[in-house]
């Protein structure tokens, strides 16, 4: 009997001993696992109110121009704290790309660099290389937008970087990749354009290739490095360790020719320019009215049949031409020569209350000023004003997308050349003022001072 109880005292000894073991184990593996954003989880958990998903997360941004200052602002709108790392003095090269400026601010930087702060370091210092490697050890993300290799040159590279900070998600940004014929080729949004063939593709009919109104080649890049360091962070949780992210102009724009390249890829078909048309709609384009222009689009039949309708013209509805898309495409020379005949009768806010509620997709091409002065794009909350230190007060598109727990609100303004050092320095790194003096005494860091 004694011995009984003592095996079974032994037994649940073991058992507990076991238990708290795995309690600890499984415990640490949880902490591992998502390191220093337990405590966002926490938040979360116990309701605390607007924490962002990117809280605690640190990103090292090299980045400069446009594609990667575009993808790390928008890890910033969900609270990552940015570390935008600049050259002392000139700082990103988009600082002197104007007029406009707000009082010595360029418009450009301006507009894509929110919820940043800003360390001026000389990366051709050994001692700012140093702290480059110092920074990357305690940050998560590592984003950079160099030619390939410079940065190996300089013991910054991937491999350099991940022998310091195995959990280091490391972002390249480049113009055509890590490897292959062009990689060292200057990468730039509209040489990007023209060689991936969004130019070829873009202007009128029988014009000349147009490069769009905006860097879309860059601005979808920095999109898809957005998602890709998302994805990055989260491979990292699963697996307890970093990894390398390649993205480049080039690949991004092929991949969004879409439809138009599945057409070539499959049926051989080689694109052209369409100006507001669709090659395979019809209609679905721009139509000049008596005072401006209206688009409209009908994506099938029935909706074809609403707009004969509203433009008054039932016998195009019952032609046999026009019965079905693929027959309107056949036809479309005839067919739109129709429709604009009839729309340049009326003004553009005639066209636009006829259109109303009709369930036809359709809208006017607006200027900026009409743009910010629609109720829509001003319900949505697309404006954001924020506070600069010395362009006073500014106002920036803000992101796209809207969270149901958390908001989107209360942006820092984009950050002087330098104007974190010093902070930075000491709550990431924990220097001391004299390291800090020594560093700035020397050029190997630079503060800026506001006034």
């Amino acid at each position: 009997m004694y011995q009984n109880c003592g095996c079974q005292k032994a037994f649940y000894c073991s058992y507990f001993n076991k238990s708290v073991s795995s309690c600890i184990y499984y415990l640490a593996l949880i902490y591992l696992y998502f390191g220093e954003h337990l405590c966002s989880i926490l938040k979360r958990l116990t309701g605390a109110s607007n924490v962002k998903p990117l809280d605690g997360v640190k990103i090292l941004d090299l980045t400069r121009v446009l594609a990667g200052p575009f993808a790390t602002m928008n890890l910033g709108d969900l609270g990552a704290e940015v570390i935008k790392v600049e050259r002392p003095g000139a700082g990103d090269d988009t600082r002197a790309w104007g007029p406009p400026f707000a009082g010595t601010e360029s418009i450009y930087f301006l507009s894509v660099n929110r919820n940043k702060k800003s360390i001026a370091i000389n990366m051709k210092d050994s001692k700012g290389v140093k702290l480059i490697k110092e920074l990357a050890a305690a940050s998560d993300v590592f984003v950079e937008n160099f030619v390939p290799g410079k940065l190996a040159e300089m013991g910054l590279g991937y491999e350099d970087i991940k022998k310091i900070a195995p959990h280091i998600v490391y972002c390249s940004i480049t113009g055509y990749g890590q490897t292959g014929p062009v990689v060292q080729r200057g990468g730039y949004d509209s040489i990007a354009a023209a060689v991936s063939g969004l130019m070829h593709i873009t202007g009128h009919e029988d014009g000349e290739p147009v490069r769009p109104g905006v860097a879309m080649t860059d601005l979808a890049t920095g999109l898809f490095t957005y998602g890709a360091i998302m994805a990055g962070l989260l491979q990292r949780y699963k697996t307890g360790k970093g990894l390398h992210i390649d993205c480049n102009l080039l690949s991004t724009q092929v991949a969004c020719l879409t439809h138009v390249a599945a057409n070539y890829l499959n049926c051989k078909i080689e694109a052209k320019r369409w100006g507001t048309a669709h090659g395979s709609i019809v209609p679905y384009q721009a139509f000049k009215t008596k005072d401006g222009y209206i688009v409209v689009g009908a994506g099938n039949d029935h909706q074809f049949v609403t707009v004969c309708k509203i433009l008054n013209l039932p016998e195009v509805s019952k032609d046999s031409r026009y019965k079905t898309n693929t027959l309107r495409v056949q036809n479309r020379k005839e067919l739109i020569d129709i429709l604009s005949k009839r729309f340049s009768e009326k003004a553009t806010t005639e066209w636009l209350q006829l259109f109303e509620g009709s369930g036809v997709p359709y809208g006017p091409i607006n200027n900026m000023q009409q743009v910010f002065s629609d109720p829509q794009v001003l319900h949505n909350g697309l404006v954001m004003e924020m506070n600069h230190p010395t362009a006073g007060k500014i106002a920036v598109p803000g992101p796209g997308v809207r969270y149901s727990e958390f908001a989107v609100s209360h942006p820092k303004p984009p950050p002087l050349v330098g104007q974190h050092t010093v902070e930075i320095l000491k709550s990431m790194l924990g220097y001391e003022d004299d390291a800090i003096e020594e560093l700035l005494r020397t050029g190997a860091v630079a503060q800026h001072e506001v006034r």
